[in-house]
């Protein structure tokens, strides 16, 4: 074979190679240029705080409004010209009235990175979760929001030196707890005649904003022992509405509450013979005098119809409610009514109908609280009220099972019997 010929040859295996080795090579350049590509990029920045804004490319500012600092105060620092405060102003009432704004509130202020330092965002928290956003761009908005609330289940008990509020202070727990477990119990216990010994377990709600705590949630389930009687809280559903009821399923809302106003003591009690202090003669008081500053607010003890609200000689400035077919009550020495409080007028359990004063025939400020069961007074301290309502049957087996599991939780909470106050069972 002549050289000719074996160059000949050799040319399409080289073409061969070629081709073959051209996918590999623009795969490896294409490749390259990719991860080049990626190199290259930046990646993108996404930073929404707790308000929902994007602060990537805004100058945020945090402060506290000032003692008799206005909204118009705060924007005009920021060169807000009068006429857009007063339409802020205008179109705000419907969702927050901005003469509410109240000294030591936080709110933001959010700037664009021009020379003018422009005002883009103002945030006015009402609360450590909801607050007002104001848009000042272009077109002027104004919405309300809330911060995104983490709820976490705790476990607390406590035995009572001297109050339920200040064994909740020594355990550096919130005194809204002592609030919600007055609230839950309101028709069991009368807390102004909380005992030293007297002690309580709790499963209850925390809420958090983040890592901040912001507030108590709902009671769970609870135990009180008072005056050597235990009494249990369980939170169930019926219909839609949460509920508490004991370990029987009996509703714990009675028809009346323990007591019609927050007094300092009871000065005198129901009796048929007492020495009354200005007429110096022994005659019946078939009433209880709850001793009271004057203005403290008095409440209807249940749900009635005003029947009598006059000046009433000896009694004074006095109110009487009828509640149902069988029990009516009665609110002696009033300085003055509550609002629209006057004959006919529907009241509930709760509502202020008057305030404690002296009118009438007293010695000193007070409210003589009296009771009517069946037209005969009677004694509002022994009276023992049935429940408003049990759980429906059909609810029954749901309520034992949640109850059950709730109680077990409450029987491995331990009290620390060692001490009054401190952390006596961990959290969770």
């Amino acid at each position: 074979m002549n050289i000719k010929n074996v160059t000949l040859l050799r040319i399409p295996c080289i073409l061969i190679l070629l081709l073959l080795s051209l996918p590999v090579y623009f795969g490896c350049s294409s490749d390259n240029q990719i991860q080049e590509s990626k190199n290259n990029s930046q990646p993108v920045k996404n930073n929404i705080d707790e308000y929902g804004l994007n602060t990537d490319s805004l100058k945020r500012i945090e402060a506290k409004v000032k003692k008799n600092e206005t909204l118009a105060d705060i924007l005009l620092s920021y060169n807000v010209p009068y006429k857009k405060i007063d339409e802020i102003a205008a179109r705000s009432k419907k969702i927050f009235d901005v003469r509410k704004i109240q000294a030591n509130k936080k709110y933001l202020v959010y700037l664009k990175p021009d020379s003018m330092q422009t005002i883009e965002y103002l945030i006015y928290e009402k609360n450590p979760v909801d607050f007002v956003k104001f848009y000042l761009g272009d077109s002027l908005d104004i919405t309300a929001g809330s911060k995104k609330v983490i709820v976490k289940t705790n476990e607390d008990s406590g035995v009572i030196n001297s109050s339920l509020y200040l064994t909740l202070s020594q355990q550096k727990l919130s005194p809204a707890l002592a609030i919600k477990l007055a609230d839950v119990f309101a028709w069991q216990i009368d807390f102004y005649t909380i005992q030293k010994g007297d002690r309580f377990k709790v499963i209850y709600e925390r809420k958090f904003v983040g890592n901040n705590f912001v507030g108590v949630g709902d009671i769970l389930a609870a135990e009180f022992d008072h005056i050597k009687n235990k009494y249990f809280a369980f939170r169930f559903s019926e219909d839609g509405k949460k509920e508490y009821f004991d370990e029987s399923g009996n509703s714990l809302q009675k028809a009346f509450l323990k007591a019609p106003l927050k007094y300092r003591r009871i000065s005198s009690r129901f009796s048929y013979h007492r020495f009354h202090p200005i007429l110096r003669i022994y005659r019946p008081h078939l009433g209880i005098d709850y001793a009271a500053a004057v203005g403290t607010p008095v409440q209807a003890v249940g749900d009635g119809i005003v029947v009598q609200a006059k000046y009433k000689g000896q009694a004074g400035r006095f109110v009487k409610i009828k509640h149902n077919s069988v029990y009516s009550s009665g609110y002696l020495h009033l300085s003055r009514y509550g609002k629209g409080i006057k004959p006919g007028v529907k009241v509930h359990q709760g509502q202020v109908i008057g305030y404690v004063g002296r009118t009438g025939l007293a010695t000193g400020p007070h409210l003589d609280f009296r009771f009517w069961k069946n037209g005969r007074l009677v004694n509002y301290l022994t009276q023992n009220f049935p429940p408003s309502r049990p759980v429906k049957k059909e609810n029954m087996n749901k309520f034992i099972a949640l109850k059950d599991s709730l109680f077990n939780r409450l029987e491995t909470i331990k009290f620390d019997s060692t001490s009054y106050g401190g952390n006596l069972s961990a959290s969770k």
